[in-house]
């Protein structure tokens, strides 16, 4: 019995020697983390009392989706934020496609976001485009990808394009332009600016396969398209999922494409200089990487150029003086030519005009009327909080169709871009700005230009009976009838 009461004493004082060194060591722990603590809680406090934007939310997960989108397809969505704007100021809250967003507005918020890179695309894009591309990746590895990309893309590159453009936008008008009475121009320039891209930078045959692949990868695409401006819901039957399944087709084409050109390269059949893809085969991209870099180039580079070619030959059609100082310098560049010479690179830069009347297209209608980004962190601006988490949306009209930096920015007038210097930083924005300015501008341009020069130099146009030259916005520009018009051969 005394050894269990000695034993018993001796495991209290054990126990209570543990307790005591407990105490000591939270003791320490507090004193040591109580300074940083307070530190935290102080600056949640501060984020506490910087305030969020003004608005609303609206209904809970329906938002302002429903009546943004209605406002797209009738055209008057730059009216309804203009009334939000006015509502609400320069920075304001909403909430879109279900998560909350904040509204920029201004040149200041284009800054804003184009130079920021606490940001990401909005999850339903990264589920239909990928997550490796140079629209998200940051910081060294975005230097690396871009880099890789815009060697195919910069002015050397597309000077090499030009013959190869010059070849296709003659083939497309023969087979379908020549010969007919009219032609509905978006279906006809979405086809045109498709079959560029394949030849040009991805280097697609037209037989076997290659065509099949062609024809599979412009049908997903036309699908993708449509998943811009659609409510994130991954249900059966809903236009989101089959934004998704269209996503895993051309994958699977892209990557079947990727085994071909891998396979070429072992070979010692194709160079890096080829095509994009085998650039970066080369560079030892992972193919992931590689395919969501050729989604992303290939929805950027379609839908966008075929856009600004078939408003800007609406535009032309109803603006008399711009559309004969087009055709004159058009002409003159067609007289220093051979009969079937193609165009060069130097031609292009004798279309100052044509240009300039494309900008002002791009001006008045942006083929990508709103930016949407993630915050990836928690971010000032304006003197309000936009939390991590929410969407950031700018849109393009707001600062192009201002009258304080675009007097009467109703009016067609290509002037305003002959000296593009005088246009103010930030205010023009339709290829983007800062480290994220558009990378395929060049080719754009020269994708514009080639095709404008066989359109104005061969056929003349008029709106056909009915077609008014109405638009919707929904998910991209697209003319009623796909804007029809009657066409006249030049002899």
């Amino acid at each position: 019995m005394q050894k269990i009461q000695q034993a018993s004493m001796a495991a209290g004082a054990s126990s209570t020697t543990m307790l005591a060194a407990a105490v000591a060591v939270l003791a320490v722990v507090v004193a040591v983390s109580f300074p940083l603590l307070r530190r935290l809680f102080a600056a949640g406090a501060d984020e506490r009392r910087r305030p969020l934007p003004p608005g609303s939310f609206g209904l809970p997960v329906v938002g302002q989706t429903l009546s943004y989108l209605r406002a797209l397809r009738d055209n008057t969505a730059e009216d309804w934020l203009r009334r939000w704007s006015a509502a609400y100021g320069p920075v304001s809250r909403l909430s879109l496609f279900g998560g909350p967003a904040a509204l920029v507005t201004g040149a200041s918020a284009n800054k804003f976001l184009f130079a920021n890179t606490a940001v990401k695309s909005p999850e339903s894009m990264s589920r239909m485009i990928g997550r490796r591309t140079i629209r998200d990746v940051t910081g060294d590895e975005h230097r690396r990808v871009r880099a890789m990309v815009v060697q195919f893309l910069r002015p050397d590159a597309v000077k090499r394009y030009v013959a190869g453009m010059d070849g296709e936008v003659r083939r497309h008008l023969d087979a379908e332009w020549r010969g007919r009475g009219s032609v509905a121009v978006m279906p006809s320039m979405k086809s045109l600016t498709f079959d560029v891209m394949c030849t040009v930078l991805f280097a697609l045959g037209r037989d076997g396969d290659a065509a099949t692949v062609r024809r599979d990868l412009s049908a997903d695409f036309q699908q993708l398209v449509r998943g811009i401006a659609v409510v994130p819901l991954d249900l059966p039957f809903t236009a989101f999922r089959r934004c998704l399944a269209a996503s895993r087709r051309g994958r699977r084409a892209v990557a079947g494409v990727i085994e071909q050109r891998r396979a070429g390269l072992a070979r010692g059949e194709r160079s890096p200089a080829d095509d994009v893809v085998t650039g970066m085969l080369a560079e030892g991209l992972p193919d992931d990487e590689i395919i969501d870099n050729v989604m992303f180039l290939m929805i950027a580079a379609h839908d966008t150029t075929a856009a600004l070619l078939t408003f800007l030959i609406r535009h032309l059609e109803s603006n008399t003086d711009a559309y004969d100082k087009v055709v004159q310098e058009q002409e003159e560049i067609a007289r220093s030519k051979a009969p079937g010479e193609a165009l060069s690179w130097e031609d292009l830069g004798r279309m100052r005009y044509t240009w300039a009347a494309a900008m002002e297209t791009l001006r008045l209608v942006p083929p990508v009327f709103n930016t949407a980004r993630v915050m990836t962190q928690d971010v000032e601006f304006g003197g309000y909080l936009i939390p991590k988490g929410w969407q950031v949306i700018q849109a393009t009209t707001m600062t192009q169709w201002d009258p304080a930096i675009f007097p009467e920015p109703g009016r067609f007038d290509p002037g305003r871009f002959e000296d593009p210097s005088a246009v103010p930083p930030y205010s023009f924005v339709a290829f983007g700005g800062g480290a994220r300015i558009c990378p395929g501008n060049d080719f754009a341009r020269a994708e514009t230009l080639v095709a404008m020069h066989y359109i104005v130099t061969r056929f003349r146009w008029r709106l056909a009976a009915g077609c008014d030259g109405s638009f919707s916005r929904f998910p991209l520009p697209y003319p009623a009838q796909g804007l029809l018009i009657d066409i006249e051969p030049i002899h």
